[in-house]
């Protein structure tokens, strides 16, 4: 079943896409290349919400003139530790190093969305807060020789099968960690696709 309205995910990222397939509407995926650095002036936040904008203005910005009624989801997930964000890791020595940060305490995982339609956007954020049990540093270094979590914040995948067995707690959503907070994205979809709802 189509929609009269087309939803385009400003992301190629195979998680997001399964996340977002979840909420049973039909969409297209296209990649988007934006500079994807934090603004010091803003809040982790603002950042995340900003960065998300950005992403589905610069894929909105590419679409044909059919595809000017499309709605455009654009999103980013940031880890934070200690009120300082952490990105991707730039090498196999910068994942240890995170990863050993993040190991034995909590920290927080936030994902800002933003859905661009008919010159509006929805912008909001998710929150949650994750604790990642003690792991030696054999165990840290044959989860990142194994998983290779290069791309992702933080240095891991809560949905990795080797760090699974360290996540020793979890408040808020889950989805979120993994990449999108799937029922705020839902319910802010939702309006747009009643026939899909």
């Amino acid at each position: 079943m189509t929609s009269h309205r087309k939803l385009i995910l400003a992301s190629q990222s195979p998680r997001r896409r399964e996340l977002l397939a979840m909420t049973g509407i039909p969409f297209e995926t296209a990649s988007v290349e934006i500079d994807e650095t934090f603004d010091p002036v803003l809040t982790v936040e603002e950042n995340v919400m900003e960065i998300s904008r950005q992403k589905a203005e610069a894929l909105r910005q590419t679409l044909p003139e059919t595809d000017a009624r499309a709605v455009v989801l654009g999103s980013d997930t940031t880890v934070v530790l200690d009120g300082k964000p952490l990105g991707k890791p730039g090498d196999f020595d910068h994942a240890i190093e995170m990863l050993s940060a993040l190991q034995g305490r909590s920290h927080e995982v936030l994902t800002g969305f933003c859905i661009l339609h008919n010159g509006k956007a929805i912008t909001d954020y998710a929150h949650t807060i994750v604790e990642i049990g003690p792991m030696t540093p054999r165990e840290i270094t044959r989860y990142i020789e194994v998983m290779k979590p290069f791309d992702k914040a933080g240095s891991y995948g809560i949905q990795d099968p080797l760090l699974a067995c360290f996540v020793t707690g979890i408040d808020g959503c889950y989805y979120n960690v993994v990449g999108l907070p799937v029922s705020k994205v839902y319910a802010a979809l939702k309006p747009l696709f009643p026939a899909e709802g």
